[in-house]
């Protein structure tokens, strides 16, 4: 009981500091009470501990009750109590006596990035059909339009492009943005890198991709998942400090064969999840670097896998077809590896002091929904409801694929399931969903502690992420319907199997 209420003090503190730093500088609405809302849930489910004690859970109804009327509460308060940004500009009233001298304070010297001479070229960038531009803000690294859009965005966008890049050249990046107060904007950045690459030789310019680099990571974290699934195959070797003795058992090619099929599976599947971002880059022209494995000597045996974008990206619609791709090739890749693992593995008795702490010698199955109808249709009878899972090596990397696929998919910040909600309804709800997320796990970590590791993660994890060039113009149905897709896949991967699909499945 000391360790729950411990708990849920931290959580408390942690949910004050992600209110205070996320949202209290674009909405009115108190922190306090923000942060009230986001932890009435976990309030009411520590009141029903402290006065029925742990064994007797709480009603189903009122967990989810108080989840879905504090989100929409916690949604109201926040958009109610939106800032409007004010315009930088203010006009001296017409009304004013000519005869009163005005006292106004010396301003202080703008740093433009464009000539005064050359604001009328800006302006008839903008045409007044298109995009009335009605003030221009000029910062030291970029310049802001802020006006009235009398076009679709995507039309309005590629005009506007052109007719810069028309007058101006690369001397900028346009940037079309939501505003606050649904009004979007333009901004003009600075191109550096077109200004790098001129002013650079082109033997001196950076190397985008290494394929050397990529080899030999590639190679060493063959390596290590190879001395992992060592022993996952139930071989045991010396600790890594004892060189020589290491080096004699892994010498024998017999010792090596055993660790291979769960470093090739799970390797595959990093691999194919990252070079269906990389792929989809390439169709998209974007400047990305090449897959690059991160080799881990224990735990895993590897960190997983990354790409590295150097060009912005254009629109939402390349943001959302980037981000899916990657999730959606690793599960296609996981799940008939997972079935083939799951088919050799040795059903064994189910002993809940093994199978909490999701230990792969006794999995059980009814770990997540999607585990658990995987599982019922690899191994049909065999499965009953006093059975858990001794997993077979290739069994071990699907589950760990479809653990990357959901800790991906998580809607949060800069993760794949980030930049899909971003790209499905806009950065600014995509932060709200993002901090729901974020809560939602946290809660269920109070339930499945094997959450806690992820939970804490997402806490720290920012929640903006960089907008796409036009973050404006809206994706188009099928997108939304294979985003959505991606969200029901989540949910089917991370929630236990509920025990009426249980009792029917007799497992």
């Amino acid at each position: 009981m000391a360790f729950w209420f411990l708990f849920i003090l931290l959580l408390g503190l942690a949910t004050y500091l992600m209110v205070q730093h996320s949202v209290a500088h674009i909405t009115r609405t108190p922190v306090w009470l923000l942060w009230l809302v986001l932890m009435t849930p976990a309030l009411l489910l520590s009141g029903w501990t402290l006065i029925y004690g742990a064994k007797q859970p709480p009603p189903p109804g009122l967990i989810v009750s108080s989840l879905f009327v504090c989100t929409v509460l916690y949604w109201i308060l926040f958009i109610g109590g939106r800032r409007v940004p004010r315009d930088t500009q203010t006009e001296v009233p017409a009304q004013a006596s000519e005869s009163q001298p005005i006292i106004q304070p010396t301003p202080e010297p703008l740093v433009r990035p464009i000539e005064p001479t050359e604001e009328t070229q800006l302006r008839n960038c903008f045409p007044w059909s298109v995009y009335y531009v009605q003030n221009i803000e000029y910062r030291p690294q970029a310049v802001i339009c802020r006006g009235q859009l009398r076009t679709k965005a995507s039309n309005a966008y590629q005009q506007i492009k052109t007719n810069i890049e028309a007058q101006f050249g690369d001397r900028f990046v346009l940037i079309f943005q939501e505003g606050l107060n649904d009004k979007p904007f333009f901004v003009l950045v600075p191109n550096v890198q077109a200004a790098k690459e001129r002013n650079t030789p082109r033997r001196d310019q950076e190397r985008l991709t290494r394929p050397g680099l990529a080899l030999l990571l590639l190679v060493a974290t063959l390596i290590t998942t190879t001395l992992v699934g060592v022993e996952i195959a139930g071989a045991s070797l010396p600790p890594l400090w004892e060189i020589g003795s290491l080096f004699k058992v892994i010498s024998n090619p017999d010792v090596l064969f055993k660790g291979l099929p769960y470093a090739l599976g799970l390797m595959t599947i990093l691999g194919i999840h990252e070079l269906g971002h990389y792929l989809t880059a390439k169709f998209y022209k974007i400047r990305s670097t090449l897959p690059y494995f991160i080799p881990m000597p224990f735990f895993l045996g590897t960190f997983g896998a990354f790409i590295q974008m150097r060009s912005p990206i254009p629109n939402r619609k390349a943001l959302f077809d980037i981000s899916i791709a990657g999730p959606l090739a690793g599960f296609v890749v996981t799940l008939p590896l997972l079935i083939w693992g799951l088919a050799h593995s040795e059903v064994v008795p189910l002993i809940e002091e093994k199978t909490r702490f999701l230990n792969p010698d006794a999995l059980n199955p009814k770990y997540s929904i999607l585990l658990a109808l995987l599982s019922k249709l690899a191994l049909g009878s065999q499965l009953t409801a006093k059975s858990a899972l001794d997993l077979h090596p290739v069994g071990v990397a699907g589950f760990i694929g479809l653990i990357v696929t959901a800790l991906n998919l998580m809607p949060v910040g800069q993760l794949d399931g980030g930049h899909i909600v971003h790209a499905m309804f806009g950065q600014r709800v995509a932060i709200m969903i993002g901090q729901v997320a974020r809560l939602l796990l946290l809660l269920l970590s109070l339930i499945r502690e094997e959450f806690l590791m992820w939970a804490i993660i997402l806490l720290f994890m920012p929640l903006i992420d960089e907008p796409a060039l036009n973050d404006v113009t809206e994706l188009d149905n099928k997108r939304d319907i294979w985003g959505l897709l991606a969200m029901a896949l989540l949910i089917v991967i991370i929630l236990p199997l509920p025990q009426a699909i249980a009792n029917f499945l007799q497992i």
